[in-house]
């Protein structure tokens, strides 16, 4: 989207003072401009046409009014009093011209970033939220997630307290769009635990250092790519003719729950010649962060598990482990743009990102099996039990399994984004061509896959869940696990992944002028890919082996003994852990390493193609409507996808390759309307037909069998793609005073809901397992009022004139009927939070900058469940988090940056807060940011 120049509409320029304008242009273009307010008093702005360079944007609304603007260096200019006035507009003098002033720098902090922001919603012809580079900068995000969390609309999901996934508008990561640059990218897998999360993106591999705005388009045009259900998120890098010569330097320390320091080095180089025609920019970031996340993890409550002593319809807990989760993450990323106008007519920009982040994984459990009866049947004490509702909240269980495992991983993520866009502005239209290539891999390097070392004994069981969900179980045992002496070898597990994403895209668009509108259109070729590999060795040489008989190496204590504090409970919290390096020497061997792939590793593995090709057309228009003005755009796209996926199939121990494709056209149409009911009152409407297509794995020819349980998920080729229709209403209010207060109110109707569906099948090796597949199930609608507000209090006597405040609070409702099994789900959808709300408040005066926000999401639904296993939901979480800066002098600024200020825990529970399931604690994070800026 080009970025239109000042913040009254065209029709209201003219009445708009200069020096405001001025002062606006230089936070929308982040560039300095010098001048005396007595020279401005008076004077009024000029219109500035879309797409002005900084030079031509600064002629433009200066215009003949006896003032000379002088450029001094690139993206820094002055104003001057002409000897005499001239009609026309004053060029642009060389720096030899300069003469001296007594200048007034405008400078960009929050408060005019916000501004920018709000200029960047205001001016769009869709609905739009942003995030400029200073509420980057000055908010403690770590990556384009957590820049987003107090946009309106937008709940982040945390993993281990790292923002990884965002939803916007109740729907969850994997139906938004995400563009770096306005280009489609690959996605990065998560293939630690054997997971993967098919379309969601992972923004972790996008720094925030590197970006300069992030926008979210939640309302369509045709020529946006199709995929968005949710929204568009555009995260956009910095650009050198936007920054001009620049130099920046940024040096971190942090802490964490680790207890150690966390080094951040990032920087950006800024370069354009002396005409302002070419432009060069790297930038750059290398930090390493340490996690500790102590966890109580569990797989759900199972249903009718011990019916022979508690009857029928009552919920027992299943697998439960105290977890010390460790991470050693270390990113490096690089980002470098070319721009290259050598005539106003003709454009060349050149984008490359590449980010590395290394992910070392160190996970210590104790796994609890109260109703595994795969080597031994538990069996439940009668007259034990405590019941609340149709959950056995509390009792004793015999011959129950406790599992100590460690488990190591290196996971590494590759992203390689590149893209090449040219503009040529002819006489009557403008062609833009567009390629885009990025390639994203997740995998274990050699040697470093998924090491999983376990040893085990069978003692009774006490648990206690009826301290409620804020409260840590009793799970006791009158075996002592803190002692290697009852502990004896199980089965060793050695797993390598690798997941390869390539994305290329080349789109042509044409435009012309038409009156006061444009029509427009442009054709696409969109190409993805995932490679998904994966095998296992199971080696059962240790199965039985008494683990003190291993001698000393082979184990030892858990490194801390205070897992949960602060969570009351009589559970674990230090037990006897397998040394899974040493486990891993010793089993996996050279003539281990060199086996051919099983049946099991190729049904896990898999390969999905989708060509997409698009095209749409689109006008747009300027018209009177009652005496008001009204802009807007009609259009629609088509797009064709052929998807083939290959996989493999299994009759008995035979494996059999098999491929599925699937072609589907859609139609998508959509129209906008901005209506100026006043000079600052704004209504937008929009209307449009969206479609998103399944997950990766859940159109993926596959079965992923569970480890530890009777459990299996596979895919379904043959699913259809959601489809929706979308209506939007907004009232946008931008008080005189600076600041917005605005509304919107939203319908999204799906069709083809995506449900699960379970089976029973045989597996050879493994008997009746439960599978898990996805299919089309049903309808579902959600509804939702959206709204924000911010405003910096000027009004206010000094010194609070500095202070301001920005708000924001989203409210959902879903309605949806579809099946877990046997089970009807109504009206929740997985990700969907009923209730979000953001508050922040800053205060900005001289050389004092202050922030403190708070950001809250209800709770959602996690996963669905099955017929024989409860649905998990998320509680309600919120992080506060802050930062303060104090600029030491021109040059240096000083930020301490705090994540989770109140120390809060994210919890998890079953159908209802009578089962509780889990506990997330991964501590406060802070950090200490020395910048230079040159």
């Amino acid at each position: 989207m080009t970025t239109a120049s000042i913040c009254a509409p065209a029709h209201a320029q003219g009445r708009r003072e200069l020096g405001p304008a001025l002062t606006q242009l230089a936070v929308e273009r982040d560039i300095q401009i010098l001048f005396q307010p007595r020279l401005v008093e008076g004077l009024r702005a000029g219109a500035i046409r879309r797409g002005a360079s900084h030079d031509e944007a600064l002629t433009a609304i200066v215009g003949s009014q006896g003032l000379k603007i002088v450029k001094l260096r690139p993206g820094v200019y002055a104003l001057e009093a002409e000897g005499e006035f001239r009609r026309s507009p004053a060029p642009l003098l060389p720096v030899e011209a300069r003469t001296e002033v007594e200048p007034i720098v405008v400078t960009a902090g929050y408060a005019a970033s916000l501004a920018r922001a709000l200029t960047l919603k205001r001016q769009a012809s869709y609905g739009l939220d942003a995030v400029s580079a200073e509420d980057i900068a000055r908010l403690p995000a770590a990556n384009a997630a957590e820049a987003l969390q107090l946009a309106p609309g937008v709940s982040l999901e945390r993993h281990r307290g790292v923002g990884l996934y965002v939803s916007v508008r109740g729907l969850g990561p994997q139906f938004q769009n995400v563009l770096l640059n306005g280009r489609s990218v690959a996605m990065n897998d998560l293939v630690e635990n054997g997971g993967f999360r098919g379309r969601q993106f992972r923004f972790e591999v996008l720094p925030a250092d590197v970006i300069d705005r992030i926008e979210i388009a939640k309302t369509t045009t045709a020529d946006m790519d199709e995929g968005a259900l949710g929204g568009n998120i555009d995260v956009r890098t910095f650009k050198p003719l936007e920054l001009g010569r620049r130099d920046v330097l940024s040096v971190r320390a942090s802490n964490g729950q680790s207890g150690k320091i966390d080094p951040s080095v990032s920087g950006i180089l800024s370069w354009t010649d002396a005409s302002g025609r070419l432009g060069l920019l790297a930038a750059g970031l290398t930090e390493q962060r340490r996690i500790r996340n102590d966890r109580l993890y569990q797989t759900g409550w199972g249903l009718d598990r011990f019916a022979d002593v508690l009857g029928q319809g009552y919920y027992t807990p299943s697998r439960t482990r105290p977890t010390i989760e460790l991470e050693d993450r270390r990113l490096t990323s690089g980002d470098f743009a070319l721009q290259w106008r050598p005539t106003p007519a003709l454009r060349t920009d050149v984008d490359l990102l590449m980010t590395r982040l290394d992910a070392r994984y160190d996970e210590y459990g104790l796994d609890i099996y109260p109703d595994d009866r795969t080597f031994s049947p538990p069996r439940f004490v009668p007259g034990s039990q405590t019941i609340a509702g149709h959950t056995a909240q509390a009792g004793t269980i015999d011959n129950v399994r406790w599992m100590a495992s460690r488990e190591t991983s290196l996971n590494r993520h590759d992203l390689i984004a590149f893209g090449i866009h040219q503009r040529w502005e002819l006489t009557r239209w403008t062609l833009d061509a567009d390629h885009a290539y990025s390639k994203a891999r997740s995998y274990h390097p050699d040697g470093r896959g998924t090491v999983r070392a376990r040893a085990a004994f069978f003692a009774p069981l006490t648990y206690d869940f009826s301290g409620g969900l804020h409260a840590a179980p009793t799970l006791t045992t009158p075996i002592d696990y803190t002692d290697p002496a009852p502990f004896v070898g199980q089965a060793f597990d050695y797993t390598w992944k690798d997941s390869r994403d390539t994305d290329e895209v080349l789109r042509l668009d044409a435009s012309r002028a038409v009156g006061l509108g444009k029509i427009s259109f442009g054709v696409e070729q969109h190409n993805r890919t995932r490679d998904y590999r994966r095998r296992d060795w199971i080696v059962d040489t240790l199965v039985g082996v008494p683990l003190a008989s291993l001698g000393p190496g082979y184990y030892g204590p858990t490194p801390f003994d205070d897992v949960l504090a602060g969570s009351p409970g009589d559970l674990p919290r230090r037990w006897i852990a397998p040394n899974a390096r040493v486990f891993y020497d010793r089993l996996f061997t050279a003539d281990l390493a060199r086996q051919a792939p099983s049946v099991s590793d190729l049904r896990n593995s898999f390969v999905v193609e989708e060509k997409i090709t698009s095209g749409y057309a689109r006008a747009d228009f300027a018209s009177q409507w009652f005496g008001l003005p009204v802009t807007g755009d009609v259009g629609v796209r088509h797009a064709s996808t052929h998807q083939v996926s290959d996989g493999v199939l299994s009759a008995g121990a035979e494996p059999i390759p098999a491929r599925w494709r699937k072609t589907y056209d859609d139609w998508l149409p959509s129209a906008n309307l901005r209506i100026e009911l006043t000079s600052d009152l704004l209504l937008r409407l929009a209307a449009s037909r969206v479609v998103n297509r399944p997950n990766v794995v859940d159109n993926a020819p596959r079965i992923t069998l569970a480890r530890d349980t009777p459990t299996a998920n596979g895919g379904n080729p043959d699913l259809d793609p959601f489809l929706a229709t979308q209506l939007d209403a907004s009232l946008e209010w931008y008080p005189t005073s600076g600041g917005a207060l605005t509304g919107a109110v939203f319908d999204r109707r799906l069709d083809n809901y995506i449900t699960a569906q379970n089976t029973f099948i045989q597996v050879p090796g493994r008997g009746e397992v439960l599978l898990s597949t996805n299919v089309n199930g049903g309808d579902a609608r959600i509804q939702g009022v959206e709204l924000a507000y911010s405003q910096v209090l000027k009004a206010l006597p000094a010194p609070l004139d500095g202070l301001g405040v920005q708000a924001s609070l989203t409210l959902v409702r879903s309605q949806a009927n579809y099946f877990a099994g046997d089970r009807v789900i109504r009206n929740a959808l997985t990700g969907l939070s009923r209730t979000n709300y953001s508050l922040l408040g800053f205060y900005e005066r001289g050389r004092t900058s202050l922030r403190l926000g708070y950001s809250w999401r209800g709770a959602y639904l996690t996963t669905i469940g099955n017929s024989i296993t409860a649905p998990s939901h998320t509680a309600p979480f919120g992080s506060l988090d802050g930062a303060a800066s104090w600029r030491i002098d021109r040059r240096r600024t000083l930020t301490l940056e705090g994540v989770n200020l109140t120390d809060a825990r994210k919890y998890v529970y079953g159908e209802t807060q009578d089962q509780p399931m889990e506990i997330h604690h991964w501590g406060r994070y802070l950090s200490a940011r020395l910048r230079w800026a040159f």
